[in-house]
């Protein structure tokens, strides 16, 4: 009985992992996105990381121009490797402000 359980319980702990690992990927996407976006390399980059990873999770600020938009939008499809049509409705939808 205590081998059927074991299954069971490796099942939880890996969906517990996983809904964990979401929100950390995500931050670790837009710190990327945000720390190419500046061009930083080298122990800037390794500096900004380190800070925008520890930071407390907050809604991104809106860019202040439309050519920031533009290079944030940039990034974070280039982050996702979007092409086609498929990169087209991010853009739009990121332009935008959705």
């Amino acid at each position: 009985m205590k081998i059927k359980a074991l299954p069971l319980m490796l099942v939880f702990a890996l969906a517990a992992g996983g809904a964990w690992a979401g929100p950390q990927q995500e931050r670790m996407k837009h710190c990327n996105a945000e720390a190419k976006t500046k061009n930083l390399a080298g122990e800037e980059r390794k500096s900004f990381m380190s800070n925008c990873l520890k930071a407390k999770p907050e809604a991104p600020a809106a860019p202040a121009t439309q050519q920031d938009k533009m290079k944030t939008c940039n990034a974070d499809a280039k982050t996702k490797n979007l092409a086609g049509d498929e990169r087209k409705k991010f853009m739009s939808e990121c332009l935008k402000g959705k």
